[in-house]
């Protein structure tokens, strides 16, 4: 294994794989290094001495400036660089793409759930909304309910270790406590058995609808309708209270813009009309059993993996995010996009400093401008409140080695390979074209996350440095590791080690090919992600205020 990596090579910084002490000589294209001080794996150091205000290059794009003279063989910190980045401006040039060989995969398929309007599902889902926060406990209600009648519930292994611990308190054994050890967790599987084609009934609990701005609530009802109108989905039922911004009527307004012919069953329930709490709940437990009785009725059959739709997400990134895991996503990506499928790049905030290579990636010039557009304004919503992208990473992130937004960035956009993109999507927007498609998002993971499903994507690719346990209630989150400490230390999240790329086992082509076998694996139903195994259902709707 390499002890550090130049990853271009106009880059004036080469990346530590592991731990070098400090004194060491490094001899690198004619340039002799010393270390000045011990250089902790992730983190970077100089190839050669720099003044005050110099660049500092990664991934051969601007990512920041020396703030303070630099000596060779140091480690560049947010002591001695600030963020700087490449300004951006029209497409002024076009990609001529040379996508990878797919011959392999011509013939196979996913097994998958077919809906009326063409969309192919992973899974197949009923989900329980409230247009409005007033409703998140009479949808808690009706949680408890149906995952103890149907067997949806997450595993007891945790309800057994209070009952445990209740046994052994009442018996005044203090000291069996303190020793007391929980039983393993257990993959829970698909536990129903009453309706076997179901893959469960998911609650989707938020905190808006009212009270904030009408932009918010129009946002929300458009997210919920992605959520309603996604492949993953049979149907839901929809719990109103009938004085919100969020009214029914613009939850309606937005299916149909989603889909004219929009036609699955979606069960509407208004308390301020129904004649009590009691009346309300019940006829909503009544129909929704009944209405689980048809969408039991669909199975799984082959569908081309054109109808793939994959997120491309990354949370709690760190210094070997760019060079493992979201480059070898990338070529999943690519890979896909080369079958006919589709994938989206988000995290407007986490594209800083990589804009102009992502206009000039662009099919057309109504597609860059509608992305310049976009990044435009979302920048200078976060300066006019005082911040900026430059303030994205987090003290994970910078602990870790990425220390500038642009740093983190420049890695972060690996995940969306090298094809052409096809589309650019503002926030709730639905996937249309093929291909690579850029949606606006906030940095956010679980926010991110999100919205890339609320568009479609039916199964997410994320990419973690840190260990992140996201995920997401309808569609599967594979979780990727950027290194093999963290997949060894937090098995119990992680689906897939890329740290075998960092320590030359693996070619990042070989590692995206492996990525796109689990897709298809988990698309089909044959693997179940560790987010799903743990019930890690997050889904946070994004007010479209400054969220970094």
């Amino acid at each position: 294994m390499n002890a550090y990596l130049q990853i271009h090579p106009d880059d004036n910084v080469l990346v530590a794989l592991q731990d070098i002490p400090v004194g060491t000589d490094i001899s690198f294209n004619g340039h002799n290094i010393q270390l000045q001080q011990n250089i902790s794996a992730k983190h970077k150091f100089l190839i050669n001495d720099i003044l005050e205000g110099d660049p500092i290059t990664m991934y051969g794009v601007l990512v920041g400036k020396a703030s303070k003279n630099i000596a060779k063989g140091e480690s560049i910190t947010t002591e001695n660089v600030i963020h700087d980045a490449n300004a951006f401006h029209e497409k002024d040039s076009s990609l001529e793409w040379q996508a990878p060989d797919v011959s392999k995969w011509k013939n196979r398929t996913f097994m998958g759930y077919h809906r009326a309007d063409g969309q192919v599902g992973t899974r197949n889902y009923w989900l329980v909304i409230p247009l409005v926060f007033c409703e998140n406990r009479n949808v808690g209600v009706i949680k408890t309910a149906f995952e103890k009648g149907l067997g949806f519930s997450p595993a007891e292994v945790y309800n057994e270790q209070v009952t445990d611990l209740v046994a052994l308190y009442r018996s005044g054994d203090l000291e069996a406590i303190k020793n007391y050890e929980a039983g393993e967790l257990t993959e829970t599987g698909k536990r129903n058995v009453v309706f076997p084609n179901i893959d469960g009934i998911k609650f989707l609990t938020h905190e808006g609808g009212c009270g904030g701005t009408r932009q918010d609530s129009d946002a929300l009802c458009a997210l919920l309708a992605g959520y309603i109108h996604h492949s993953n989905v049979a149907g839901a039922t929809i719990l109103s209270l009938g004085c919100q911004h969020a009214q029914v009527s613009i939850l309606q307004e937005s299916l149909k813009k989603l889909n004219p012919a929009f036609n699955k069953p979606v069960l509407v329930y208004e308390q301020q009309k129904s004649a009590s709490e009691f009346a309300m709940l019940s006829a909503a437990i009544k129909d929704t059993f009944l209405a689980l009785v048809e969408a039991n009725k669909q199975t799984r059959k082959p569908s081309p993996l054109s109808k793939l739709v994959i997120g491309l997400e990354c949370g709690g990134s760190d210094g070997f995010s760019g060079i493992s895991a979201n480059p070898a996503v990338g070529h999943t990506s690519d890979l896909l996009v080369a079958l006919g499928g589709t994938s989206i790049l988000s995290e407007f905030p986490e594209l800083c400093g990589v804009e102009q290579e992502l206009i000039n990636r662009c099919q057309t010039e109504e597609i860059s401008d509608k992305f310049i557009r976009i990044m435009r304004a979302y920048e200078n919503q976060a300066q006019s409140v005082g911040s900026g992208f430059y303030m994205n990473p987090s003290p994970g992130n910078i602990k870790d080695g990425l220390i500038t937004d642009a740093i983190k960035s420049a890695g972060a956009a690996k995940k969306g390979g090298t094809s052409p993109v096809t589309d650019v999507l503002d926030y709730t927007e639905y996937v249309t074209k093929p291909g690579l498609n850029l949606l606006c998002t906030p940095g956010n993971d679980v926010e991110s996350t999100s919205a890339e499903v609320g568009s479609g994507a039916n199964i997410v690719l994320f990419t973690t440095g840190l260990g992140t346990p996201t995920g997401n209630p309808i569609a599967p989150v594979v979780k990727l590791a950027t290194n093999t400490k963290l997949a060894t230390r937090m098995k119990d999240i992680i689906d897939i080690n890329t740290g075998t790329i960092i320590s030359g086992e693996q070619s990042i082509a070989g590692m995206g090919e492996e990525i796109l076998e689990y897709v298809i694996k988990t698309a089909s139903g044959e693997v179940h992600t560790k987010a799903e195994q743990l019930n890690q259902d997050d889904f946070i709707p994004w007010k479209r205020g400054v969220s970094l």
